[in-house]
């Protein structure tokens, strides 16, 4: 609905047409989110500071969208209330609006016989615009119903409970010995599966919470497959990553995949590839390989205290924040596609919006939508918008691919029984764990 409105109005109004401001800075560290408009004694509405619009009621900013003889809204501007709009109306209702509001510049324009024809047909369109978006979005709905229906959970992908590998069984090193090259396949299939993910997803993480806004749209809220989908990627990365080291039974072979896969993460974080990068690391972290201390004691672990540093979580992961924006920054001024692609940790940018509308509020006391904050979730959005956008610089490996995609991976248990019997229990606590699982599996048997 976004493109259409933003094509119109941009074919219907000139450059020299003054635009709704943009924010620079956005929300600053020390905002609240209580933005207090400096009103005077009268109520403004919308609400400007220092030229930029903070706020305004529902009516007010949907008539910003319509552009006048002197006046065209600015494509940000589209974007930022298109996206957020949808949590305080439903699309087809505010495609409505706008055509009431068209209408009723119309008729102050023009008047006579002629002028009534010209209303009865914009009538019409809006009325099949109406019909096409209700039909797009029923379409829409019912196609994730059915995903939804037979979509399986990440710990149904090929988990299972055998601790020794066959004799005739692969491991990622006879697919792909070359770290560069798993960290290019990796990205492909990052790349691949961000471009599944659209604006109104990520809106849906604002739209799922509760805020001061009770309204009707709130319960029939789109589903977030498409954020499940690539949320359990991360997680089928990270246990394939611990199987793969778990269930190596030569101490000397076991070494050489851990520095494999931290050779893997580094190549990613030199590509861009974020995500990728914290699914390795957070593999490699989980307990039934961080235990494995004799293992360990072999690793050149040098270029992974690097990785973790880059990854460390203290200061809100300031050090990660500092190499995201440092590729943006390259991505900008990239000339090939190489150097444009920018992958974030998706938990983390998930969680950047989930807290920005936790701490801000919908509305401010005066009843006005707190827009300020909704130009910052959307400035977010669109940054991720605009790196996923990037085409794969790199060929597709059909094998290894297939390999990432469907390897069988350990459950959290088999991991475990996996590491004990690589390397035994240590202390008491690893003892009752182990002779837990010993009598599992004699149960099973």
């Amino acid at each position: 609905m976004a493109e259409p409105l933003c094509n119109a109005a941009v074919k219907k109004c000139k450059e020299t047409m003054p635009q709704t401001p943009i924010f620079s800075s956005m929300l600053g560290s020390s905002c609240s989110g209580q933005v207090q408009p400096d009103m005077g004694e009268r109520c403004v509405d919308p609400v400007y500071q220092d030229g930029n619009l903070v706020s305004g009621s529902l009516e007010a900013l949907i008539e910003r969208l319509v552009p006048t003889m002197d006046y065209y809204p600015d494509r940000t501007y589209i974007f930022t209330f298109l996206l957020s709009s949808r949590v305080f109306i439903h699309p087809h209702e505010l495609l409505a609006k706008v055509g009431q509001i068209c209408i009723k510049q119309k008729q102050q324009l023009e008047t006579g016989t002629e002028a009534e024809k010209e209303n009865g047909t914009v009538k019409k369109i809006i009325s099949q615009m109406t019909q096409n978006l209700l039909m797009a979005l029923s379409a829409r709905s019912q196609y994730q119903e059915i995903r939804e229906k037979f979509r399986q959970p990440v710990t149904d992908k090929g988990t299972i409970l055998k601790t020794k590998p066959q004799s005739t069984q692969k491991d990622i090193l006879s697919v792909c010995c070359d770290p560069l090259v798993l960290a290019q396949q990796l990205t492909y299939i990052e790349l691949e599966r961000v471009s599944n993910i659209y604006p109104e997803d990520l809106m849906q993480i604002v739209s799922h919470m509760d805020s001061l806004d009770n309204h009707k749209c709130r319960g029939d809220v789109t589903k977030t497959y498409n954020l499940e989908a690539y949320d359990n990627w991360f997680n089928c990365l990270s246990m394939l990553v611990a199987t793969e080291i778990c269930r190596v039974v030569k101490k000397k072979q076991r070494t050489r995949m851990v520095e494999f896969f931290i050779d893997v993460a580094r190549e990613c974080f030199n590509i861009g590839n974020f995500n990728s990068m914290m699914a390795i690391i957070s593999g490699m972290n989980l307990s039934p390989v961080a235990r494995l201390k004799k293992t360990w004691s072999k690793v050149k672990t040098a270029k992974f205290d690097v990785l973790e540093h880059h990854m460390d979580p203290s200061s809100n992961f300031c050090n990660y924040r500092t190499a995201l924006q440092g590729a943006a920054q390259r991505s900008q001024t990239a000339n090939s596609n190489r150097e444009k692609i920018v992958i974030p940790v998706f938990n983390l940018f998930i969680k950047d919006i989930y807290f920005l509308h936790k701490i801000h509020t919908n509305r401010l006391p005066n009843g006005q939508i707190n827009f300020k904050k909704f130009w910052e979730i959307s400035r977010q959005i669109n940054d991720f918008l605009t790196w996923k956008q990037v085409e794969c610089p790199f060929e597709k490996d059909k094998k290894i691919q297939s390999y990432l995609l469907t390897a069988p991976i350990y459950s959290e248990e088999a991991l475990f029984i996996a590491s004990f019997e690589s390397e035994g229990p240590e202390n008491h606590m690893e003892k009752d764990s182990w002779k837990t699982l010993r009598t599992t599996l004699l149960n099973r048997a």
